[in-house]
């Protein structure tokens, strides 16, 4: 519901890192051809895709040819670890993921973020019904990091991204070698957050499966015990 360039939020984070680092080169993300369908992508548009998009970006601009720092806020930051796990050149450096929903979010999408209403209300209801179904999952972005603790089968088998990402169909060796290129990945979580259920899914954390109450941190989930 946010754009690269909005000068309340990701203009301002841009002009405030531009300010705190004197020379610093900053690419701000768009997805589209303009600012109105960077918004509407944020929803609509197969984060595969938007993947694919952000890594051409990256490869077509001669100024990170060398390797670059990357920070993503909310959605945005789980969307940046699929970069660093699938394209390696040029490489990224360090990830600051800020409030990224690294092992999905459930539950409601509550204080939708955008301009309009309905649309959040729309989403709502379809995530409720049919989240893994084929169709929703193509088009809907929140669709596919929607992480349903009572439905753990149809999340592994279903989920177009996040459990790809996340190894939950098996290992790609070549994920976590280049994650694990990384020199510092940071995860930043909110205290008060009221956008993601459960907020520990920002340190990778998340519901025991079965039930939607108690939570597990990352170094008792299986991606950690695993080493996935």
């Amino acid at each position: 519901g946010d754009s690269c360039c909005n000068p309340r939020s990701m203009g301002y984070v841009r002009k405030m890192v531009e300010d705190k680092v004197p020379g610093i080169y900053v690419l701000s993300l768009r997805i589209g051809s303009n600012l109105i369908q960077d918004m509407e992508n944020s929803f609509f548009m197969n984060v595969n895709d938007q993947v694919r998009e952000v890594c051409n970006q990256l490869a077509k601009d001669p100024r990170l040819k060398g390797g670059y720092n990357a920070m993503g806020f909310s959605q945005g930051g789980q969307f940046l670890r699929a970069v660093a796990q699938r394209c390696p050149s040029p490489p990224m450096l360090n990830l600051i993921s800020i409030g990224g929903q690294h092992q999905g979010s459930v539950y409601g999408f509550p204080r939708c973020p955008g301009e309009s209403s309905h649309i959040c209300d729309w989403i709502r209801k379809t995530l409720d019904v049919g989240a893994y179904t084929q169709a929703v999952q193509e088009h809907l972005v929140q669709a596919e990091y929607w992480h349903d603790p009572l439905k753990e089968e149809d999340y592994r088998k279903n989920s177009i991204f996040l459990a790809d990402i996340n190894q939950e169909r098996g290992i790609n060796e070549t994920y976590k070698k280049n994650l694990m290129a990384l020199k510092k990945f940071v995860m930043v979580k909110f205290l008060n957050d009221t956008m993601v259920d459960p907020p520990i899914s920002e340190w990778f954390g998340f519901y025991k499966s079965g039930q939607a109450k108690e939570t597990i941190p990352l170094r008792e989930t299986s991606l950690y015990t695993e080493v996935r």
